[in-house]
């Protein structure tokens, strides 16, 4: 998956807006965060302007909050954070592309609102996933079915879709690498930000595309879960310094 590149303004913004419910950040607090990653106020006052240009971004009496596009995103990458729903009948979610031709740009858009319903390419316009979460919705460009599939090995189809060895090996690492992160937070220092942010990106970042299979279509235990787990504790810490970085 790679490493997180390292923050501009912009990329500040987003990461830390998507992990706050609500989404939304005085303009002096993100000031304040854009100083300690070495980010000029001018700088980070530029980008949200343009974010708001751009309708990445709204502006209302508690600050700058996020819109558009941006929130079908949060809300992937919130559901990542929640344990994958263990009832499963059985179905599968099977998504084709109907429209005749599409753009570049309209293509890169469809491939991560297919990435945000966590759909599996199996070839190029063809999607599918085991039902066990909401299906992406149907339109004149694409055509949506649900239900049994006849004469496919689930567990195969899963293998072909996602490769699971190196989805549980990343999260074992990341498991490790918060656990030595953790201590850091512990004194709120403000000057842990930069790292512990950066990591809560890329744990984000892998939760949000980590396919959330039912349980008997993963081996177990399956170390996402236990990511997921180890990452609450470690947002809240993060969170704690956060308030406490913006106050001061």
């Amino acid at each position: 998956m790679g490493a997180i590149r390292p923050f501009n303004a912009r990329s500040l913004v987003l990461s830390v807006l998507l992990g706050l419910d609500p989404p939304v950040l005085p303009a002096r607090s993100l000031v304040t965060l854009a100083s300690l990653f070495g980010i000029a106020p001018g700088t980070m006052r530029t980008a949200l302007s343009r974010m708001v240009a751009a309708g990445e971004l709204t502006v209302d009496g508690d600050g700058y909050r996020l819109t558009g596009r941006l929130l079908e995103r949060k809300a992937a990458q919130d559901i990542g954070r929640r344990p994958a729903p263990s009832a499963w009948d059985g179905s599968w979610v099977v998504a084709v592309v109907t429209a005749p031709r599409r753009a570049i740009a309209e293509r890169r858009a469809f491939r991560t609102h297919m990435a945000n319903f966590r759909m599996g390419e199996l070839r190029p316009d063809t999607w599918l996933r085991p039902a066990n979460l909401d299906p992406p919705p149907g339109d004149d460009t694409l055509a949506v079915v649900c239900g049994p599939l006849d004469g496919a090995d689930p567990a195969a189809l899963v293998r072909r879709l996602w490769s699971l060895p190196e989805l549980a090996d990343t999260a074992v690492d990341l498991i490790r690498r918060l656990d030595a992160m953790l201590p850091a937070l512990a004194d709120r220092r403000p000057e842990a930000l930069p790292p512990t942010i950066t990591l809560a990106a890329e744990v984000v970042r892998f939760l949000r595309a980590e396919p959330l299979l039912p349980p008997t279509l993963t081996p177990q235990p399956w170390p996402p879960d236990e990511l997921r787990a180890r990452y609450h504790e470690f947002d809240v810490a993060l969170g704690r310094t956060l308030r406490h970085a913006v106050r001061r």
